[in-house]
């Protein structure tokens, strides 16, 4: 299998600016998402896409390559991520020769994401013969606890009221997508010109490894995660943390 990692990294950031270098648990953002890569056994290439020559720099001192700088008409608020991926593929394939089997998708702002969690996604991609896999994690709240309210303040169900008693576990398992890792089949990619398959398969990562760092917040939250497994994860080359305790 020949499996290349993706990092993508713009440098503007409207509500948290220049976290993807940000100090997170001593080491910029991107570090965690390059090292997590590094270890994966599925991947044996990891490029960043990035038009920021600091995000460049502190990727590079991960362990990662930035062979290209990503120009500017792919790298603002309202640039389409198919463009962005869809570049480096075609820079790859010039530098290679031919594209990779699979391209695996990684974004900086999971940094809880581990090894495990790529080569898992990748797995459901390679061994059962699909098109692309993104990881997922349980719905914190689920739809059938959903109301809408009213202008007046009246509170009406999201979904149909189901009668009777209903329990957590009495409730169908949803997940959503978390942004933390997408495996994909670079030629059914520019055939579809979309990230996802209509069949994807989801990998089921837990909560406390799925935060996607879009502002403040979520830094702080994720950032308080990382200090307590970090020992851990650097002891053991960043494992399956399994269940948060």
């Amino acid at each position: 299998m020949k499996c290349i990692a993706l990092i993508t990294a713009r440098g503007g950031s409207k509500r948290l600016p220049g976290k993807n270098v940000m100090p997170f648990a001593g080491r910029p953002l991107i570090h965690w998402s390059c090292e997590a890569a590094g270890v994966a056994s599925a991947v044996r290439r990891t490029i960043v896409s990035t038009d920021s020559a600091e995000i460049a720099a502190a990727a590079r001192v991960a362990g990662a390559e930035v062979p290209f700088m990503r120009p500017a008409e792919l790298s603002g608020d309202t640039s389409s991520h198919y463009d962005v991926v869809a570049h480096a593929l075609d820079w790859i394939e010039a530098d290679e020769g031919a594209l990779p089997d699979f391209l695996c998708l990684l974004q900086p702002t999971s940094p809880l994401r581990t090894g495990a969690d790529i080569d898992g996604t990748a797995a459901l991609v390679t061994d059962r013969g699909g098109d692309s896999a993104f990881s997922v994690s349980p719905v914190a709240i689920h739809p059938e606890l959903m109301y809408r309210l009213a202008d007046d303040g009246s509170a009406r169900h999201f979904l149909p009221p189901v009668g009777g008693y209903r329990r957590g576990q009495d409730m169908e398992p949803l997940f959503h997508v978390n942004g933390a890792v997408y495996v994909i089949r670079p030629k059914s990619f520019r055939e579809r010109r979309a990230v996802m398959s209509p069949d994807a398969f989801g990998y089921v990562m837990p909560p406390h490894r799925s935060v996607d760092i879009d502002d403040e917040t979520d830094f702080v939250w994720a950032e308080a995660l990382m200090l307590r497994f970090q020992s851990a994860r650097i002891a053991q080359s960043i494992p399956n943390l399994g269940p948060m305790k």
